[in-house]
């Protein structure tokens, strides 16, 4: 229990902490920073981030129809919201109870943030020493910036980051509930979760495939299913999301009909299409980098024989091979933390130590920028209250 609380304890600093100093200058209406401009709405460029302002109208709607087409002005059809799957909006809902929905929804954040922090230090702990987890620890909390970015904006993305280390960490200590469990959490907070039962469906089958069984009964068996069903509760999850989109829009497959929010195309590497509508640039050079450091920790984790998290890792991957987008960061997020595993021997070491002390800055500054830039416009807030 102690060394439980001590891990909380030092979640908290790491993730409170780089996030306050975020908020700082928005919340003190800096208009420029070290000769970056920013705006001087206070906290509102913070909760008008991407995409919280969607998830505030899930939130306030519970995907109801007419409730969106009558409270929101956005230009959207109302099924574009089934892409922000339920369970961060549930979670707004219920905060929303002590304080406005915006304030919630960043609580929300913060607290889900903690969560993920602290699986990760649980996680990190078993391939490194005391020591070089907590600094792994904090490293995960600010890097890469785009990770930080949204632990510091209305994002699910904590929640659903914390819920799949979580959902990995239990299932690789065989511990099939508690990894169902927090499988159906990723799964009910962002439709990618569907991935963690594909991964582990594989790395169960992997092993019977190569002794070809023919028998039925031995192939069952050796699935052991009596112990490993729980991982079932992720698809269910889809399900109850699904089943939800029924009773309020009307559609069961509701969020196939989400407009361009399912960024997938074949064949892969449609990102550098430069005209492709959630791309628009050509200054992509570093998405090659993105690739290269996935390619190669995928590659460290099946060598460390961490299977349970390298088929995962090699599923998303793969999977982000598919993406178009120009935020490939961002999509990339379940990622990074098997990352750190992946590089866990290379992070530790001194002079990986000091660089951090140098990118720490950039790692600031281009979160002030970014988080400056990447907001919606919203006229009036009564509706988001």
């Amino acid at each position: 229990m102690k060394a439980t609380i001590k891990k909380l304890f030092w979640a908290g600093v790491f993730s409170l902490i780089p996030t306050i100093l975020i908020w700082l200058p928005f919340f003190l209406r800096i208009p420029v920073f070290w000769s970056i401009p920013l705006p001087t709405n206070g906290l509102a460029t913070i909760v008008s981030n991407y995409d919280g302002p969607l998830y505030l109208v899930a939130a306030k709607t519970m995907y109801n129809k007419s409730l969106i087409e009558t409270s929101f002005q956005f230009p959207l059809p109302t099924e574009y919201y089934t892409a922000h799957f339920p369970l961060f909006p549930v979670l707004i809902r219920l905060f929303g109870i002590i304080t406005n929905y915006p304030y919630a929804m960043l609580i929300v954040t913060l607290i889900s943030s903690i969560i993920a922090i602290y699986f990760f230090n649980r996680l990190i702990g078993k391939f490194v020493g005391r020591r070089d987890a907590l600094f792994l620890t904090f490293l995960f909390a600010v890097f890469p910036a785009r990770w930080l970015i949204v632990r510091s904006t209305g994002s699910a993305d904590p929640l659903f980051v914390g819920s799949i280390i979580a959902s990995l960490y239990y299932f690789r200590s065989k511990k099939y509930w508690l990894a169902g469990i927090w499988g159906m959490i990723a799964q009910l907070t962002k439709s990618p979760g569907i991935l963690l039962f594909i991964s582990y469906s594989l790395y169960l089958l992997i092993p019977i495939l190569k002794e070809k069984i023919v028998s039925a009964s031995k192939w069952i068996r050796n699935l052991n299913l009596r112990h490993t069903f729980p991982i079932l509760l992720i698809p269910l999850g889809l399900l109850i999301v699904f089943t939800l989109y029924y009773f309020t829009q009307g559609n069961f497959w509701a969020y196939f009909n989400s407009g361009d929010n399912i960024h997938l195309f074949f064949p892969p590497f449609q990102i550098f299409n430069y005209s492709a509508p959630w791309v628009g640039t050509f200054w992509l050079e570093e998405v090659i980098f993105i690739y290269l450091i996935g390619a190669i920790g995928v590659y460290r984790l099946f060598a460390k024989k961490e299977y349970e998290i390298a088929v995962f890792s090699m599923v998303f991957f793969v999977l982000s091979l598919f993406i178009s987008h120009r935020d490939l960061m961002r999509y990339c997020l379940p990622l990074v933390p098997f990352l750190y595993v992946a590089f866990s021997d290379i992070l530790v070491k001194k002079e990986f130590k000091i660089a951090i002390g140098v990118i720490i800055i950039p790692i600031y500054l281009f979160s002030l920028a970014f988080i400056s830039q990447n907001v919606m416009p919203i006229a009036n807030w009564a509706p988001f209250l």
